[in-house]
């Protein structure tokens, strides 16, 4: 547990242990081989500011258990909102009717991974100030504040600036013997500049770069973590060049992509393709499968041999991280890529037996006490280059390319595969050196190719962790917050579009 905090005392004070041994011994006796109760609070606030004026202030409140049983090799799952012993039992009772209801049509029987016993342990994760300690009036004040400071630049027309904090904390205990407290919170400030060309009828954007993080209101608040003085001075001059900036000329170029891009086509290419269950079909109706199968494990080439991809809940400050999944594995870092092959899935306790693997890798989560544990996304991460080398050195290495810095949209298909991203901002690179910003900038290629091209990796010092708090997935759908860390990275001739073009005008 961090040595700077606790749980919550009233969270704390909640009949954990009492409830746990109700619904598990009601699993047993009613006929379950393997039981585990999750109770599970979760605290959301949302404040949104337009042009400096309050749109929404809403804090969201959730709280629940829920009961996951085996019976006869099928699983049974029932949760309730109400925290009381019986309740638990009866939950329990409920979930194992489910499992025996569910087995006819159960074609494989759940065998779980070993994994050691964890009694009475906490976690909580490393944040400075609890976000919701300080008053929503405090909130908006500093929104209003970097609002009003990017209204005040000429060229600025409107400004959108927020804040999504969430607090997260659960009980697990399971009939092996573990019981396991956990506190995490997370933090994600957006701030959004608008330029609007009236006569044209078009207008263009520029936001900040701050990602999402594992951190509290110190994040938000000051200059102390992020530089929000810098940033909010830089901004406008950087909108009113993309503004004028002229279109690209669509063909294969040589990109530098920095972490603040290239986070999100590791989420897509790599993270999502590195899941277990999708990779054998499991999740082929909400988001497709994945073209990296087992058949290729420890022999396909994902990407040229600088590639080095690990998954890690761990990670200081990962949306990802925590203690313990949400079945009680505790959690760790692996290979996915090593030297640009493929050799590592993300798993949970019952994909890790099916592929042959003695224990589960922590990938369990659920985002809600209403909503079946399942296999999730850890902190996915490209590691540096051991040379060393600047964001200017690797740009120094191009006579004709672009910079590509900050996220926007994408596409990626079903098999995680042929994608296409744009991003925030885009620099020319003539001869070595930045030279005035681009418009209308897609990249596009398949996963290997792209990987393939990657010549070479910014040392540590270029590395930085980006994210997302909605990673979607299931049926019923469920999100998760992810972080992935990258260095910048050099590509070559990768395929540029022209969005301008693309889209028929």
């Amino acid at each position: 547990m961090t040595a700077s905090r606790r749980v919550d005392a009233d969270f704390l004070a909640l009949p954990r242990h009492h409830l746990a041994d109700a619904a598990l011994s009601a699993a047993v006796a009613s006929g379950a081989s393997h039981a585990d109760l999750r109770i599970h609070a979760i605290t959301e606030e949302l404040v949104q500011l337009r042009d400096g004026d309050l749109e929404t202030a809403v804090v969201n409140r959730e709280i629940g258990l829920a009961v996951r049983v085996i019976v006869d090799g099928t699983w049974g799952f029932a949760s309730h909102a109400e925290l009381t012993a019986d309740v638990a039992a009866e939950t329990a009772r409920r979930a194992v009717r489910v499992a025996t209801t569910l087995a006819p049509l159960n074609a494989e029987r759940i065998e779980l991974a070993p994994e050691p016993v964890y009694s009475d342990v906490s976690w909580v994760s490393d944040y400075g100030v609890d976000p919701f300690s300080v008053a929503s009036t405090e909130k908006v004040a500093v929104l209003g504040d970097y609002s009003e400071r990017l209204l005040a630049a000429d060229g600025v027309d409107h400004v959108s600036a927020g804040l999504h904090a969430v607090k997260e904390q659960t009980f697990y205990a399971d009939t092996f013997g573990s019981s396991i407290t956990q506190q995490r919170v997370r933090v994600q400030p957006s701030l959004d500049a608008v330029a609007v060309d009236a006569a044209a009828g078009t207008f263009e954007t520029m936001r900040t770069l701050a990602p999402p993080t594992a951190r509290g209101w110190e994040y938000v608040a000051g200059d102390e973590v992020w530089d929000w003085s810098a940033e909010l001075a830089q901004l406008p001059a950087l909108l009113a060049e993309k503004a004028k900036a002229p279109s690209v000329i669509a063909g294969p170029t040589d990109l530098v992509i920095d972490p603040s891009n290239l986070w999100l086509t590791i989420h897509e290419s790599i993270g999502h393709a590195t899941e277990y269950d999708r990779a054998i079909g499991y999740e082929a109706a909400y988001a497709g499968t994945s073209f990296a199968t087992p058949d290729k494990l420890g022999s396909m080439r994902y990407g040229s041999p600088v590639m080095n991809v690990t998954a890690d809940r761990t990670v200081d400050y990962g949306l990802a991280t925590v203690g313990f999944d949400d079945e009680g594995v505790r959690t760790q870092s692996w290979d996915l890529v090593r030297d640009g092959v493929f050799v590592g899935y993300q798993l949970d306790r019952v994909f890790a037996p099916r592929l042959g693997i003695a224990r589960s890798n922590g990938c369990s989560y659920a985002d809600s006490p209403h909503h079946v544990p399942i296999q999730r996304m850890a902190n996915v991460s490209l590691q540096p280059g051991s040379d060393g080398l600047s964001t200017d050195d690797l740009i120094a290495r191009v006579e004709d390319g672009i910079y590509i810095v900050g996220d926007k949209s994408w596409s990626i298909d079903m098999q995680r595969y042929n994608f296409q991203f744009t991003g925030q901002r885009f620099f020319r690179i003539r001869d070595g050196r930045l030279d005035g910003q681009l418009r209308d900038v897609a990249y596009q290629a398949t996963t290997t190719d792209f990987w393939g091209s990657l010549e070479a990796l910014g040392g540590p010092s270029t590395w930085r962790l980006g994210g997302a708090f909605n990673c979607g997935k299931a049926q019923p759908g469920q999100v998760a917050p992810v972080s992935h860390g990258c260095p910048s990275a050099l590509f070559r001739a990768v395929n540029v579009l022209n969005t301008q073009a693309e889209a028929g005008r």
